[in-house]
């Protein structure tokens, strides 16, 4: 397994060891004391699963403290752009955005801090994403921010294509207005 520093503390690329023969294929897509042993403190309560057509944008979601998570995103058919926005105040890459394709056949996984808000869009025709997360979803701690927004400036890799969107996601804040507790 390959650990990929991103610049933002905490976020991290995992390219795991992928094994291919004529049978297909076999990886470790997730483990304890690998992750432990590379310094990443993760330790997951719940899976979610996701599946979504091209030109889907979900996010920017994320939960106030206590009830934040810290997340594990890889793409199980398909392929994304995934993106994570730091939310933490006293961090050097405040406001500031990372993004990344993931595709089902690479394999590579995004590892996501707690203080981070996260979406991604749908490069594909489909994407199946599976995510672990620390923590147990909370709707009152809910919150998002306008995936759109023009002071984030986010290309969401779509090109012209249309976009599909909740109603409830193009109702988020902006990030100057929206509420954070980290």
């Amino acid at each position: 397994m390959e650990i990929i520093k991103t610049g933002f503390s905490g976020l991290v690329v995992i390219k795991p060891d992928l094994f291919t023969d004529h049978r297909g294929y076999f990886f470790e897509s997730f483990s304890t004391v690998t992750y432990k042993n590379s310094g990443i403190s993760f330790d997951p309560v719940q899976d979610n699963e996701s599946k979504s057509a091209r030109g889907v944008v979900r996010g920017l979601h994320y939960q106030l403290r206590p009830y934040d998570q810290a997340k594990l995103i890889r793409v199980v058919e398909g392929k994304i752009y995934d993106v994570a926005l730091d939310l933490r105040k006293d961090s050097p890459t405040y406001g500031k955005w990372y993004g990344i394709e993931l595709d089902s056949g690479a394999k590579t996984q995004l590892f996501i801090p707690r203080g981070f808000a996260h979406g991604f869009s749908v490069l594909s025709e489909t994407a199946i994403v599976l995510y672990k997360v620390d923590n147990v979803y909370n709707r009152g701690a809910e919150r998002g921010i306008l995936l759109n927004d023009p002071a984030l400036g986010i290309d969401w890799k779509l090109g012209g294509l249309e976009t599909l969107v909740s109603n409830k996601d193009l109702m988020n804040p902006l990030f100057r207005n929206a509420e954070n507790n980290f």
